[in-house]
């Protein structure tokens, strides 16, 4: 299903706090959508023009902090800010900033949701089997973790379930470190995946929590697909179990070796255990080599003895 756009009054009309915005969220920040209740602008209608329009004598600037990425923000995109996509695209009324860097890095439209498919194809999505679906979702996220896994630590990755063309097939994925994410970035560009190419930028996104929808996880949501709010797909609980296993012991590593570089310590080589391996294995062959010693006086003492006793 593709989004038909409105002309741009239509358009305004519904970032001004129409209902279409506000119902699309399904409960993700707060009631009702972002910024949690309906900005009502007769609740400060008596205070006076400075404090109105500038927040309080404390000026602008605490002003616009304040109501950077709500529904009170008439310049920057909500939906954007929160969720990095946004249904409008290039037409949004409201500016979309790209993050020059992020710990958290979009891969657009990667993962091919069954129930999609289906859809375009004009078929019913109920007919599909659960766990058929599950287990081809676990072995893509299992590939795709294996995968940004190796430019470093990853903290978080959400894979959208939406339906929405801004949304469908979304991966999320948030590193321990911005460093992580640029590494994983650059390494994916110009790549293919299932035969399409790799649309990966960095996201504005860094706290999920505001991003994913409350109502979906408590399947209750009554916008289904099409919900502005992510709608995150969970892998199975021993697939969970497995890559944490695999990968906690290693990240944890690094992280020590990381914060001992910064405090100015020196890392030697037996910190990944090569080291005291090597050591081990050089005391194992002197101790070999006295025994070996030890065993040929022995015997030189015993012919000695031998031989006095045969005079």
């Amino acid at each position: 299903m593709f989004e038909i756009f409105a002309p741009l009054g239509c358009k305004m009309l519904c970032f001004m706090g129409g209902e279409e915005q506000l119902a699309g969220g399904g409960g993700g920040g707060g009631g009702g959508g972002y910024g949690g209740s309906r900005y009502d602008s007769s609740r400060d209608a008596g205070r006076n023009w400075r404090d109105r329009e500038l927040g309080g004598a404390r000026g602008g600037a605490t002003h616009l902090a304040r109501i950077h990425g709500t529904e009170e923000d008439k310049v920057n995109c909500p939906f954007y800010f929160k969720i990095g996509a946004c249904r409008h695209g290039d037409r949004c009324s409201r500016q979309h900033h790209k993050p020059p860097f992020s710990q958290t890095m979009i891969v657009q439209h990667m993962y091919q949701n069954p129930a999609s498919q289906i859809a375009a194809a004009g078929g019913d999505p109920s007919q599909l089997d659960p766990k058929k679906v599950q287990e081809e979702f676990d072995d893509f996220y299992e590939e795709v973790y294996d995968e940004l896994a190796g430019y470093g630590e990853i903290e978080e990755l959400n894979v959208c379930e939406n339906l929405g063309d801004h949304m469908v097939g979304n991966v999320y994925c948030k590193f321990a470190d911005e460093e992580h994410s640029d590494a994983a970035l650059k390494a994916l560009f110009g790549r293919f995946y299932a035969g399409r190419p790799l649309v990966c930028e960095f996201s504005p996104v860094t706290d999920f929590r505001e991003a994913r929808c409350r109502q979906y996880d408590e399947a209750v949501c009554t916008r289904g697909g099409y919900c502005n709010f992510m709608h995150i797909r969970t892998p199975s609980r021993s697939l969970r179990k497995d890559l944490e296993k695999r990968y906690k012991k290693k990240w944890r590593k690094a992280r020590e070796k990381r914060e001992r570089q910064e405090r100015g310590e020196s890392v030697s080589s037996s910190d990944d255990g090569k080291g005291s391996r090597s050591r081990s294995r050089s005391r194992s062959r002197s101790r070999d080599k006295g025994q070996e010693k030890d065993r040929s006086r022995s015997r030189s003492r015993d012919k000695d003895d031998k031989e006095k006793a045969e005079k």
